[in-house]
């Protein structure tokens, strides 16, 4: 587990000042450099050691069998899980004969950064070899957020006391040895020697290779060239099956350096054939070269200068807070930047965790981010999900339904979860999906993608609820045997998040196919059939327990038996890992933010006194064994006026990678926690909310921050909003007058700052956690 102490807290940038052989993976994880369509995990220079090798495309999977013990009608036959491609990042050292290790010899010095502004991964280090030669070396390392397909690595190594002879390797490798798995269910499934090499061509101080998957049979293509800076030596180039190689011999005198710049460019296809391929990593290496070292340096600067123009968030009071926010903006960037048209994974392209699938973390946690800060990426990702749409609908058809089942976990669009309560059964996603594109088109204004995307998302969803769900004897609209967030209750009767997410997309379905008429009849939607999806967004069951007044979380949730909390050990969380589903499905317990979660997504749906209620009720049940949680919980306990409590659980959601919380960051990144930061400062100490297209604000700080300044982007605007324990201040930074909300009052931004009084929360009793589950006082 990586302690807080592992990284500097700076604003800007996370250092690491020394090398700790024992969470080498975790930190290969916290160093992934991506841009959404290439990844490359922060692995030493040198390759090894290493945790967990890792060089990543975008939706380039090898298919694996998913054996069950007892198959039933509708189970996924076949499983995808992301590979590691042909590694570029490996420049190996001698020095004097003596390999660049620092596992043996001195290691005077050691420091890599990651900086969250140069979108740079630059490393240091001075080391003394077994034979007491000293040497300085320092690389740095970009994934161009610009090029999409363009890497690049400057490394330097420098003679420190005495003449020495040193020997520089840089390679492409393919089909890596990779560490064998464990039993954790978030892990991934060792896929070896996935790539059969088609061509592998060496010339002038670069190579190029081309592979195909052997299952899947996708192509892929790597190539590297290099710019030498060296005194008088030799240059060797040479290429095998599955490695590439330049050599370069020198000898560096005291204080003299040996600088290689080497661009890297990937590229893959499902359909291009091996000399398209060639040529196109040729292409990107030709565009890369014209740039130049300090062009794409330049050009990376430029991009992340517009982004945290329009995303950037101050915090005062919490400096680990202030840097983790940034992190994970960062990431979430990284993941979607130039997905284009591909899926955000849950671990982005940071690791091989969850086998590389995207989930509904990307609409409900991922997405909402970008929406207000990179609204681009949002239509890309949603645009992937429009091109599955014929994998949904099959799969519809093969559970008998209509419209469109979207997949629980996938990379290309098939479900790949082989055990069907937490996985089919969710069919929540698709309304999640829904609600992602209301969401961007309330912020963005996009007509061309309500009518090209937007509208078929919306009516194909909206299918699947109607045929889904029944009007039961009392006219009620019923969806029953469903699972919700909460992984720990599945199979549930009227799930409330779900049917109040099924509404929402039913009646969007129903008014924008009323606004786009020509479009929606060459989908076959018929009066009839918005008014039946009216009909049952109208009628839709909401479940209400009277007798405590709360929400149960679905049907009969709240007459089970309570989970034994007292007598569950510390060690026997996450439960999944410790005790039988049918034990946990049967009790109040809850793994995530459920019903919670359901009450800042449609809050408009519940009352104020209901929302203090039943987050205090789900607070003495939700266990947190899910990283989704922490910033849910966080926007409801700010919104019900648990200031502090929403702190600290906006500390777990901010630091889940940085402090490695869930035990699993060597894995990846968790994309949506990091994401959740955002959200817990935004959504919930900022209060923003988006209602009829409107945006409003209702803000409030614990005591542990000062101040909260946050950037976003709405409907071609940038706003700030400026606030401390008495005042907000809203800026309109460019675009069209705008009128906001302020605690339910009108404002109009003209360009000028406008300030209003921030109001103080109703005070309630404090509520309470399950034994042992409390987050850690941010205060402490």
């Amino acid at each position: 587990m990586i302690k807080q102490a592992a990284y500097a807290v700076e604003p800007w940038c996370v250092r690491e000042q020394r090398l700790n052989l024992d969470t080498l993976a975790q930190s290969e994880s916290v160093f992934a450099l991506s841009n959404g369509h290439v990844g490359l995990r922060g692995n030493l220079d040198e390759g090894e050691p290493h945790g967990l090798p890792g060089t990543y495309l975008n939706s380039v999977y090898e298919l694996r069998a998913l054996p069950y013990a007892e198959a039933g009608y509708g189970y996924p036959e076949s499983g995808q899980t992301i590979i590691n491609v042909t590694n570029g990042k490996l420049i190996r050292l001698l020095v004097n004969d003596e390999p660049f290790d620092v596992r043996y010899g001195e290691l005077r010095w050691h420091e890599r950064l990651l900086d969250l502004r140069a979108g740079t991964l630059t490393r240091t280090a001075e080391w003394t070899s077994p034979a007491g030669d000293t040497v300085r070396v320092r690389s740095v390392r970009l994934v161009s957020l610009v090029q999409r397909s363009v890497a690049a690595i400057r490394y330097e190594v420098e003679a420190v006391d005495e003449k020495v002879r040193v020997v520089l390797q840089s390679e492409l490798v393919a089909n890596e040895s990779l560490p064998g798995g464990d039993n954790d269910p978030r892990a991934s499934a060792a896929v070896h020697n996935p790539l059969v090499v088609e061509e592998s061509v060496a010339r002038d101080r670069g190579v190029v290779m081309v592979h195909c998957t052997r299952e899947s049979g996708l192509r892929v293509g790597a190539a590297m060239s290099h710019e030498i800076d060296s005194p008088d030596g030799h240059i060797d180039t040479d290429a095998s099956e599955d490695v590439g190689r330049v050599t370069v011999a020198t000898s560096l005198e005291p204080g003299q350096k040996l600088r290689v710049v080497k661009y890297l460019a990937y590229g893959w296809s499902s359909q291009r054939s091996r000399p398209a391929l060639h040529d196109q990593v040729i292409a990107a290496m030709a565009a890369a070269r014209l740039s130049g070292w300090d062009g794409l340096l330049r050009e990376q600067r430029d991009y992340l200068d517009d982004f945290w123009d329009g995303a950037d968030v101050e915090v005062d009071g919490d400096p680990e807070v202030q840097q983790a926010v940034r992190f994970g903006l960062f990431h979430v960037l990284q993941a979607g930047a130039r997905g284009e048209r591909r899926p955000i994974s849950a671990k982005g392209l940071t690791g091989p965790g969850y086998d590389g699938h995207t989930f509904w973390d990307t609409e409900s946690f991922v997405l909402p981010v970008l929406t207000y800060t990179q609204p681009r990426t949002v239509a890309d990702a949603l645009r992937w999900r429009h091109s599955t749409l014929d994998h949904a609908k099959a799969r519809a058809e093969q559970l008998g339904l209509a419209g469109a089942a979207f997949p629980w976990r996938t990379i290309e669009g098939d479900e790949c979860s082989g055990y069907w309560p937490a996985g089919t059964a969710a069919f929540h996603i698709g309304a999640d999906i829904a609600q992602a594109v209301t969401r961007y088109l309330a912020a963005t204004g996009d007509e061309d993608f309500a009518r090209e995307v937007g509208l078929e998302l919306l009516v194909e969803t909206a299918r699947l609820w109607r045929s889904l769900g029944h009007h039961d004897a009392q006219g009620r609209f019923r969806i029953d045997g469903v699972t919700g967030p909460d992984e720990y209750s599945a199979i549930a009767d009227d799930n409330v998040f779900t049917n109040l997410m099924a509404q929402e997309n039913l009646q969007s379905a129903a008014d924008l196919a009323e606004r786009y008429p020509v479009q929606a009849e060459k989908l076959g939607v018929t009066d009839e059939e918005t008014a039946s999806w009216r009909d049952a967004a109208t009628d839709m069951y909401i479940p209400w327990d009277e007798r405590l007044k709360v929400h149960p979380q679905s049907e009969g949730f709240t007459d089970h038996a309570p989970w034994d909390f007292e007598n569950t050990d510390a060690s026997q969380y996450p439960l999944l890992l410790h005790f039988p589903y049918f034990d946990i499905y049967r009790k109040q317990v809850v793994k995530q933010a459920d019903l919670v979660l359901a009450m800042h997504l449609r809050g408009d749906a519940f009352t104020d006194e209901q929302k203090a209620r039943n987050f205090a009720y789900y607070e003495a049940l939700t266990v947190r064994d899910s990283s989704l949680s922490a910033c849910t919980q966080a926007v409801i306990a700010a919104e019900t006026g648990h200031l502090d409590l929403a702190h600290d659980y906006l500390g777990e959601a901010a630091l889940m990678d940085l402090g490695d919380l869930e035990h699993n960051t060597r894995d990846g990144l968790h994309i949506a926690s990091l994401a959740g930061a955002w959200t817990a400062l935004v959504a919930g100490f900022g209060g923003m909310r988006v209602q009829d297209d409107r945006l409003s604000f209702t803000p409030r700080l614990p005591g542990g921050i000062t101040r909260l300044i946050f950037r976003m982007r709405f409907r071609g605007r940038r706003l700030k909003i400026h606030v401390t324990a008495h005042e907000a201040t809203y800026e309109l930074l460019g675009g069209e007058p705008l009128e906001i909300g302020h605690n339910g009052d009108t404002l109009a931004l003209n360009g000028g700052a406008v300030s209003r009084p921030v109001t103080a929360p109703p005070v309630r009793p404090e509520p309470t956690q399950p034994h042992g589950r409390r987050p850690r006082r941010r205060a402490e």
